[in-house]
């Protein structure tokens, strides 16, 4: 008598929309070697993409930002609102390409990867390409609505605010300030965009910010969120200080560690958990020197970056608080916190600014 075989996976369904034809070609014939992927179609533009999804039903849909007749922000924003599922964003490597795919990470895509500046380096991003896509078929994709989807604010917000009660909150952190530290990964960008914004410049606090995100994206990450907040946003720099009222966001491609006077000190040592910046180098760096007095929250993100960190906060008395897998569109790095048992509560996203100002109020 034969065993009945296990049922193996169905391949993921891929659309790949790209204004070049080349990127086109290449992409389908690199992931096309996988047995996990299949290409079920391609589209030069947004709209012929739009015709297609119906049609076709991918999984996953890679997306050119920069396309003719509907450009790919445009085109995201149909996607999550009449067909939503997970989109992995194509951006090139200028500032402009950056700005536009920060805004697309905050409407909706889970994931993006920067084009090469020339042909040649194509094989640099073809196995970013089959990883982002395997994650991205388990993420978690909700319908958006057109009127829910961000925009930037101009920062006259802070207009009701005595500009110089904001000055006096930018000074240096003291032995009892509390250092809020964030991290996170893949669907972090929309995650952050829903926290930071909510934080009030009172109780008073530090943070800290440690997104994966490679060189070239995290400034306008920083200058999106600084637009949109009561907080001061900045990319951080070395010698930078933990100043009260002020967001420092690591930059892509550096580690990030703060020294006892919490100075920011950057390196470019080898990554961790396959990252750089990593969560766990900066949290270790601000635990060791700051323990009891921080808040540690690990946000949306695939593996375990994060875990190490927070369970030295644990230890020393610190707050650690870890986005529940209802939020998450990839319930990994909260998960580990979650299954290290160091969670002091599995938070909402909805509901982590309360939260962590609850802490910060000492009323939790």
């Amino acid at each position: 008598m034969n065993t009945p075989s296990i049922m193996e996976e169905s391949p993921i369904r891929v659309l790949i929309v790209d204004d070049s034809a080349f990127m086109r070609f290449t992409i389908a014939k690199r992931i096309s070697e996988s047995p996990r992927i299949t290409v079920v179609g391609s589209a030069k533009d947004g709209i012929e993409a739009l015709e297609l999804i119906p049609k076709l039903n991918p999984d996953v849909i890679t997306l050119d930002v920069e396309m003719p007749r509907l450009d790919g922000l445009s085109t995201l924003k149909q996607i999550m609102e009449k067909f939503p599922r997970p989109v992995i964003m194509l951006s090139s490597l200028t500032k402009e390409g950056a700005l536009e795919t920060v805004q697309a990470l905050t409407y909706g895509a889970v994931d993006f990867i920067a084009k090469p500046d020339v042909k040649a380096n194509m094989s640099a991003i073809l196995d970013d390409v089959e990883e982002k896509i395997i994650v991205a078929a388990k993420a978690k994709v909700k319908k958006i609505n057109r009127s829910a989807i961000p925009s930037i604010r101009q920062r006259n917000i802070l207009a009701t605010v005595p500009a110089k009660k904001v000055e006096m909150r930018h000074r240096n952190i003291t032995t009892h300030d509390r250092i809020v530290v964030i991290g996170s990964s893949t669907g972090g960008p929309r995650a952050l965009n829903t926290l930071i914004p909510a934080l009030p410049i009172d109780p008073e606090a530090a943070y800290v910010v440690i997104q994966h995100m490679p060189v070239g994206f995290t400034r306008s990450l920083a200058e999106r969120l600084h637009q949109n907040s009561w907080l001061s946003v900045k990319e951080a720099e070395p010698g930078d200080q933990l100043k009260i009222g002020q967001v420092l966001l690591a930059p892509g491609g550096f580690h990030m560690v703060f020294d006892k006077t919490g100075t920011v000190k950057l390196n470019q040592n080898p990554p961790m958990h396959g990252v750089r910046p990593a969560v766990d180098v900066t949290l270790i760096s601000l635990a060791q020197n700051f323990g009891s007095q921080i808040i540690s929250v690990t946000l949306t993100g695939m593996g375990n970056d994060g875990t190490t960190g927070a369970t030295l906060v644990n230890s020393s008395g610190g707050i650690v608080l870890a986005e529940s897998e209802e939020s998450c569109v990839v319930w990994g790095m909260p998960r580990s916190i979650y299954e290290a048992g160091i969670a002091d509560k599995n938070v909402h996203i909805n509901d982590m600014s309360t939260e962590i100002v609850n802490y910060l109020k000492g009323t939790n």
